[in-house]
């Protein structure tokens, strides 16, 4: 994780992103760089835009907060069921009370 803190660093600083420059940030931050995981993060960052995907990145958490309500109105779903199922309960235990006294 490091290693991609330090190419968000870099690209946010307008550094060139290499793995030079990202075994000396990790160092700096009192890590012991390898070579090998700086070298797998340089492949992988081949032809990526840093900028567009942080701010599709950004995007991402605003649209979870918009389906949070949902949750509440399933709950407002279960409350009017244990209503029913309250009164349909009520409504039974009514009926056979009448039958006691031969209603």
């Amino acid at each position: 994780m490091e290693y991609v803190y330090a190419a968000l660093l870099l690209e946010e600083a307008g550094k060139k992103i290499d793995e030079k420059a990202i075994m000396d940030v990790v160092k700096a931050a009192g890590i012991e760089p390898d070579e090998a995981q700086a070298k797998a993060l340089i492949a992988s960052l081949k032809g990526v835009d840093i900028k567009a995907v942080l701010k599709t990145a950004q995007a991402a958490p605003v649209q979870a907060a918009a389906s949070a309500p949902a949750a509440p109105a399933k709950e407002e779903k279960k409350k009017e069921d244990n209503k029913e199922d309250q009164a349909k309960r009520e409504e039974e235990a009514a009926g056979g009370l009448a039958s006691l006294f031969g209603g």
